[in-house]
């Protein structure tokens, strides 16, 4: 594999300053050649401005976050990352590549979850380019290959954990984003490996059930919610009888047998339990009545 390697470019101020002067000196002394006639002094200033020319073309310049990557021939030389202007040899090809930060995000992808269920998944990468080397020689074309890659590793992840968790300690996309943001992150950063490309931030931008069965997992939420909150209810609620129960018997406000302990429970229960506000009762008779 091509590693990124710096090429000591010269500095292109002094070559720009001597090659102007070369081209004023060159132009002079045509212009004194044709007027003396002497065609060998023509030919010899000649040869000296196309030669002037062709080393002008060697200067280049290296913006903030850019690099300069210098091949000859087919043969790769080095890479200029210093901005400014630059001088190398004029027979090099000189790529210009962003080492900027980009992010984009991909398409919304159906795919079936762990549990089999089809969901609709898309994510935001932030990455940038780290080995211009690698990025412009071991791969076709290194943005194509990023988005491409990154896509299969997020249809991957979400083959990999449920939509919801099922169980306490369960991963799940829809409850542990910063564990599926780390996991998709590393997954999306071995893909791109030989890119040279530092995948600097993945996470999930959407998600949620195909629209086919998106009706039917609402309901299952709502009645696993409903199951939740029922549950807290009863549990609140068996507290409050036990209070009751051990109040009525600490201060000796009514001595209740089991069985009126029974009927009490149940109508606490009930009370507490209902969703529906209580009905009052008046009893005339005796507590036994």
């Amino acid at each position: 594999m091509l590693k990124e390697r710096a090429h000591n470019a010269a500095n292109g101020l002094l070559v720009l300053l001597v090659g102007l002067v070369m081209l004023v000196v060159s132009v002079v002394g045509l212009i004194g050649s044709a007027r003396a006639e002497n065609p060998v002094g023509a030919v010899a200033w000649v040869l000296l401005l196309v030669a002037t020319s062709i080393a002008m073309g060697g200067l280049f310049t290296v913006n903030p976050n850019e690099a300069r990557v210098l091949t000859l021939f087919g043969k790769y030389v080095g890479t200029v990352r210093d901005a400014g202007l630059w001088f190398a040899n004029p027979f090099f090809a000189k790529k210009r590549i962003s080492l900027r930060v980009r992010n984009f995000e991909t398409t919304k992808l159906k795919v079936n979850d762990n549990h089999s269920n089809p969901i609709e998944i898309a994510a935001v990468v932030v990455w940038r380019v780290v080995d211009s080397a690698e990025a412009l020689f071991e791969v076709d074309d290194y943005q194509h290959y990023v988005h491409t890659q990154s896509e299969a590793a997020v249809r991957a992840l979400a083959q990999s954990y449920p939509y919801d968790a099922h169980a306490a300690d369960e991963i799940a996309l829809s409850t542990h984003p910063a564990e599926v943001a780390r996991g998709l992150q590393t997954a999306i950063q071995d893909r791109l490996e030989k890119a040279g490309v530092n995948v600097i931030e993945a996470r999930i931008s959407h998600l949620a059930y195909a629209p086919e069965i998106a009706s039917a997992m609402l309901r299952r939420q709502q009645a696993s919610a409903i199951i939740a909150a029922r549950k807290k209810i009863v549990e609140g609620a068996v507290g409050m009888v036990e209070n009751a129960l051990d109040l009525i018997s600490t201060k000796s406000i009514v001595q209740l047998d089991d069985e009126r302990k029974a009927a009490m429970v149940s109508n606490l229960l009930v009370v507490l339990c209902s969703d529906r506000d209580a009905q009052p009762i008046v009893n005339t008779g005796t507590i036994y009545q």
